[in-house]
């Protein structure tokens, strides 16, 4: 028999606005901790110099944490235009410089070119796997890494502000495994300037927003205050309602009749709460996941 984790039986979503300095990693298990929690994860990685949402599943929450994951993140980032680094931010060493600088007009004529269907070479730096290794474990470690480029849906590429010749403020919100570090390396390319993410905030994930998140010494003094329910990450997924018989056969991830239409995917609900998700076809639902 495995061990028992040790810790408390709580679920739900908290959103930090995660500060600049600790992985998102460090952030999650700060999170399980102030709730002594028995399982805790996040729902998409930011930098350890990115600030903003960071959504963490405790618990029974964690089952939700593809559609978090999955869905669209926006960002606001400042490019750093005239020098590119070896990591695409402010992080690494410089590697290259240009005394162009594009003017605002040929910044707006480029920025579509960055929007829709796209593809995107990620950062050199980055936890993507090459050859069984992290990138970037085998970047720090001199070797050469070459990851080809992925497709990526991008659905809004501003420009917001510029404050001074040297630096753009940008907004952008896009589909699953965006990297920011990578549209201001390829738009200073582009623009012939070269450029880096001088600094990066996520404004939106899925679901939760930037007025969503709060300070994570506010999760630590008063936790339980912070906890939204389970069903806060599925309301883009459309609901089904059942009754107390379904609601106990769909407990045991048995198919139970739902009310609403047929549906790739959807919730079985009751009462106001998650009881399972899974495929609706012909007024039955079909559980993926049970929730306990």
């Amino acid at each position: 028999m495995g061990r028992r984790r040790k810790g408390r039986n709580v679920s739900g979503w908290v959103i930090v606005d995660k500060p600049a300095g600790p992985t998102s990693t460090q952030v999650t298990g700060r999170v399980r901790r102030a709730f002594d929690a028995r399982k805790a994860g996040h729902a998409g990685t930011l930098d350890p110099a990115a600030t903003g949402v960071l959504a963490v599943a405790l618990g029974e929450a964690t089952k939700t944490m593809p559609f978090v994951a999955d869905a669209s993140k926006s960002y606001r980032f400042t490019v750093r235009l005239g020098a590119a680094t070896d990591t695409d931010d402010a992080e690494g060493e410089i590697i290259a410089t240009s005394l162009e600088r594009p003017s605002d007009e040929a910044l707006h004529s480029i920025l579509p070119r960055f929007t829709g269907d796209i593809m995107q070479a990620p950062p050199r730096y980055s936890a993507i796997h090459v050859e069984g290794r992290r990138a970037h474990e085998v970047a720090r470690a001199g070797g050469d890494v070459v990851i080809p480029a992925r497709p990526l849906r991008v659905e809004r590429l501003v420009m917001v502000n510029r404050p001074d010749a040297d630096h753009v403020e940008l907004e952008m919100a896009c589909g699953k495994g965006g990297y920011v570090r990578s549209i201001a390396r390829d738009l200073g390319e582009a623009l012939g300037c070269l450029g880096h993410v001088l600094t990066l905030r996520r404004i939106a994930a899925g679901p939760f927003r930037e007025d969503h998140a709060v300070a994570l010494a506010e999760v630590e003094a008063e936790p339980e205050a912070q906890l939204r329910p389970v069903e806060t990450a599925l309301v883009g997924l459309p609901e089904a309602p059942c009754d107390d018989a379904a609601a106990g056969r769909l407990a045991h991830g048995n198919p139970a009749p739902v009310a609403g239409s047929d549906a790739p995917i959807a919730w079985a609900s009751h009462g106001g709460r998650a009881v399972a998700i899974g495929r609706v076809a012909g007024g039955i639902l079909h559980p993926a996941r049970v929730f306990r």
